[in-house]
Parts: C-alpha cells; sequence; structure tokens
C-alpha cells in the first residue's frame, strides 16, 4: 500500500513539473513513465488515461493550497484579532513566500489545465471550476469579515475583489515568467495588498 502511493506520488510529481513547465498537450504519458521511471502499465495501474491524471493534479492543488492559505491565515491571527490587519498580514506572508522561491513561482495547475480545457473531459473541467470558486468563497469570507468592522470606502462588489485575489495572484505568476523576473509576483500581491488597505481603512477626518 505504502509503495503503491508512493509511486502515485511520484508520477504526480513527475507529471506536475513537466505539465507547468510546457502544458499538458505537451507532456505525454511516455515522457511522464521515463522520467518517473515506471512502466506504462504501472502508470495506467494508478491513472486510466491523463484526464484522470489531471484531476489529481487539480485536486491536490486544491488541498496544497488550502493548507498554504490555512497556515498563512493562522500565522497572521497568532499577530492581530483585527481582521482588516489580518489580511494585510496574510498577504505579506504570501508575498514573503513567493519571494523566497529560488526560481520564483513555478505556477498553477489550475490555471495550465485552463488554457487547454479543450483537452479535458466534464469532470476536469469540474474540478477547476471547483479550484475557483473555493478561493472566492475564501477571500469573500475575508472581506466579510473586514467589512462587519470597517466601512468600505468605495463601492466594490466583495466577491469581484474576491477574485481579483486570484486575478492577481494568476497574473503575476503569468508576468513573472514572460519578463522572466520572478520577483514580480510578489510584488503584484504587496500592490493588492496596498489597494485592500486604502479601501477598507478609517478615512482621517
Amino acid at each position: 500500500m505504502a509503495r503503491g502511493s508512493e509511486t502515485r506520488k511520484k508520477i504526480m510529481d513527475v507529471a506536475q513539473d513537466a505539465v507547468l513547465a510546457k502544458g499538458f498537450d505537451a507532456t505525454s504519458i511516455d515522457e511522464i513513465v521515463a522520467n518517473a521511471e515506471i512502466t506504462k502499465s504501472g502508470f495506467f495501474y494508478h491513472f486510466r488515461d491523463k484526464n484522470a491524471l489531471a484531476h489529481a493534479l487539480i485536486e491536490r492543488h486544491i488541498e496544497v493550497e488550502d493548507q498554504l492559505f490555512d497556515d498563512l491565515i493562522g500565522r497572521a491571527r497568532e499577530l492581530s484579532d483585527d481582521p482588516l490587519q489580518v489580511a494585510l498580514i496574510g498577504f505579506k506572508l504570501l508575498a514573503e513566500l513567493i519571494e523566497d522561491m529560488p526560481d520564483g513561482h513555478p505556477g498553477c495547475v489550475v490555471a495550465t489545465a485552463v488554457y487547454q480545457d479543450r483537452l479535458f473531459n466534464r469532470d476536469v473541467r469540474e474540478a477547476n471550476r471547483r479550484a475557483v470558486q473555493g478561493w472566492r468563497r475564501r477571500f469573500r469570507a475575508m472581506f466579510d469579515d473586514i467589512a462587519a468592522v470597517y466601512p468600505v470606502n468605495d463601492e466594490v462588489d466583495l466577491d469581484h475583489l474576491a477574485d481579483m485575489v486570484s486575478s492577481v495572484i494568476e497574473g503575476g505568476i503569468i508576468m513573472a515568467r514572460a519578463l522572466d523576473e520572478p520577483r514580480v509576483t510578489a510584488q503584484q500581491i504587496l500592490v493588492l495588498r496596498s489597494y485592500i488597505k486604502l479601501l477598507f481603512a478609517p478615512r482621517s477626518r
């Protein structure tokens, strides 16, 4: 059981590295098999096809991202009880985490799958949708907590603001890779942090 779990993880790790580097379409099962040092039958024991592999990668990505944000917000709440400060600290910690990655953020499996959604079945597309909707719910809950204490200084739909968080992070990753400037992602998150601070901070009289 343990050995099978290790093999499955190795397949997914190899596949994820390849997919983030060049996309799902350009990543073949033969390549994954060779780099994972397994037989093709070993691959198909764990995944019936590339759809099943993509689905598993997305589900794992959701779990990893959920844990990451839980940890960051947990650390922020240890430093402040104020919901606005918790959010600002959380985004600062996220920016520092990404900036400390030596080669920049490796990319997002969900975004990669969206760009090539014609390759996938309904289950994979639905998993992608759940990932994005989950991020929306998470950040919307954060902004609801802030709005319960601080007035919003502009007419902003909080669902749209929650989506903006994902857009800035994903857009930052794309810009960093396009420009070959790894720090861009962290910089964009800090600009978003400044906007959130201005949006909710009490206005001076």
